[in-house]
C-alpha cells in the first residue's frame, strides 16, 4: 500500500512539473466526459419532462372501442355496469363525445370545443379544481348545460378567472346554448403541454347527455368507445384484458375474426415514449464518447514522450534494484490519475453545462424549461470509464517503459 501511495506522489509531481503538458493531455478526456454528462443530463431531464406530460394526459388510462360501424356491437350502460361491479382496480369509468362551436365576448370571438363527459370525469383530470365544482350525477342525468373551464381560457374568455355561475353562449351546428359555468381547472402541469396547447381554441368540458340537446338521435346509452382509468398500483393489462373479455361474452363476440372490440393501454404509449428517448439519449452518448477514445490516445501519445524523456530515471532506478512491475506502476498510476483528474474536470464542466443549457432554453422559452437529471450511476460510470481509458492507454507506455534495460536506459541522453 505504501509503495502505491509512493507512486501516486511521482505522478502527482511529474503532473505538476508539467502542468501545461498534463492539463493538453487531460483535455480530450475533459471533453469527453463532459459531453457524456451533458447528453445524459439533459437526456434524462427531458425524458422526465416527457413522461410527466404524458402521464398528465393519461396514466392509467384504458380506452376500449368497437371497430362495427353499424352499432350492433355498441357499448351500453349496462355494459358500464357490468365493469364497474365485475373487474376490480377501476376508479372511474367515463365516455366521451366532443363538438366545435364558437362563442363571441368582450375579448372576441373564439373558436370552442365541447368535451362531453361522464361525472366520473373528474378522476381523469390531472388539473385539480382552481375554483368552483366539476358537475354531479343530478345535473348529468337532467343534461343540464353547465361547464368546467380552464383558468387559462376563462382568462382569454373574460379576462379573469372570476366566471363561476357566468353563462357562456356556444353556437354548434347552428343551434346555440347557453352554458352555466360551474368550475375553472388549474393550467396542466406541465410545460411541455402548456407549449403544445397554449394556442388552441378554448376547451370546455360538459355532461355528456347535453349533447342530446344538440344532435338529433344521439344515444345516452349505447357508445362506441369508453374510457376506463384503474386505480395508482393496479395492473392495467390485467384490467385491459378482463374489461375486453366480460364485453365480447356479453356481446357473444367471443372469437370474431374481426376483433370487433379493440383495447388501447396508455402504458403502451409510456413504454415506446421511454424507448424512444433512451435509444436517442444512447446514440448521442456514443457519438459523444468517441472523443474519450481520442483523449486516451492523447494519453498514450503524451505518456510515449514521458518515457522517451525520463528514459534515464528509469535507467537509475532500474540500476538501484527497481523492478519491472514497479516501473510499469509507476507509469500506469501516472496516466490514470491524469484521466481521473481528466473526468473529475469533466464531470463538473458536464453538470454546470447542463444546467446552463436548460438555463438558456427556459430564457428563451419558458414553457420548455426542464431540470437537469444527473443520476449518480452516469458519474460513477464516467468517473470509471476515464480511469480506464487512462489504464488502458497507458499499458503500452508502460510496457515499453519497464522493458528498458539499465544500460541501456543509462546510455541515452
Amino acid at each position: 500500500m505504501a509503495q502505491i501511495f509512493e507512486y501516486v506522489k511521482m505522478a502527482l509531481s511529474n503532473i505538476r512539473a508539467n502542468k501545461v503538458r498534463s492539463f493538453l493531455t487531460m483535455l480530450g478526456i475533459i471533453i469527453g466526459i463532459s459531453s457524456v454528462i451533458l447528453v445524459l443530463a439533459i437526456g434524462n431531464g427531458a425524458k422526465n419532462v416527457i413522461t410527466d406530460a404524458l402521464s398528465g394526459i393519461g396514466a392509467g388510462q384504458i380506452a376500449l372501442s368497437t371497430t362495427d360501424d353499424t352499432g350492433t356491437y355498441n357499448i351500453t350502460s349496462d355494459d358500464i355496469d357490468a365493469i364497474r361491479s365485475q373487474i376490480s382496480g377501476i376508479k372511474g369509468i367515463s365516455v366521451q363525445t366532443s363538438g366545435t362551436g364558437t362563442t363571441q365576448t368582450k375579448k372576441g370571438e373564439f373558436t370552442v370545443n365541447s368535451t362531453g363527459v361522464m361525472p366520473e370525469y373528474e378522476y381523469f383530470s390531472n388539473k385539480g379544481l382552481l375554483k368552483g365544482r366539476y358537475f354531479n350525477e343530478k345535473e348529468y342525468d337532467a343534461s343540464q348545460p353547465v361547464c368546467v373551464i380552464g383558468q387559462d381560457d376563462a382568462i382569454r374568455l373574460f379576462g379573469s378567472t372570476d366566471v363561476i355561475g357566468m353563462e357562456l353562449d356556444i353556437t354548434i351546428e347552428g343551434s346555440e346554448l347557453s352554458y352555466t359555468i360551474v368550475g375553472v381547472e388549474k393550467p396542466a402541469s406541465s410545460s411541455l403541454m402548456n407549449f403544445v396547447y397554449g394556442n388552441s381554441p378554448v376547451n370546455i368540458v360538459v355532461p355528456y347527455t347535453v349533447f342530446q340537446n344538440i344532435y338529433d338521435n344521439f344515444s345516452t346509452t349505447s357508445f362506441s368507445q369508453l374510457y376506463v382509468l384503474a386505480d395508482k398500483n393496479a395492473n392495467t393489462y390485467d384490467i385491459a384484458s378482463n374489461m375486453q373479455k366480460l364485453v365480447e361474452r356479453r356481446h357473444h363476440a367471443q372469437g370474431n375474426q374481426d376483433d370487433i372490440y379493440q383495447i388501447e393501454n396508455f402504458s403502451d404509449y409510456m413504454t415506446i415514449a421511454n424507448t424512444v428517448t433512451n435509444m436517442v439519449t444512447a446514440i448521442i452518448s456514443l457519438v459523444a464518447a468517441i472523443s474519450l477514445i481520442v483523449g486516451g490516445i492523447g494519453v498514450m501519445n503524451i505518456m510515449l514522450v514521458s518515457v522517451t524523456e525520463r528514459t534515464r530515471e528509469i535507467g537509475i532506478r532500474k540500476s538501484l534494484g527497481a523492478k519491472t512491475k514497479s516501473i510499469m506502476l509507476q507509469f500506469l498510476s501516472e496516466s490514470a490519475i491524469i484521466t481521473l483528474i481528466g473526468g473529475a474536470i469533466g464531470i463538473l464542466l458536464g453538470i454546470a453545462s447542463a444546467y446552463m443549457v436548460s438555463g438558456i432554453v427556459g430564457i428563451v422559452n419558458p414553457s420548455l424549461k426542464f431540470t437537469p437529471d444527473v443520476s449518480l450511476s452516469a458519474v460513477l460510470i464516467a468517473t470509471l470509464f476515464s480511469c480506464g481509458i487512462g489504464i488502458f492507454f497507458g499499458i503500452y507506455p508502460a510496457k515499453k517503459a519497464a522493458k528498458l534495460s539499465p544500460i541501456e536506459a543509462l546510455r541515452r541522453n
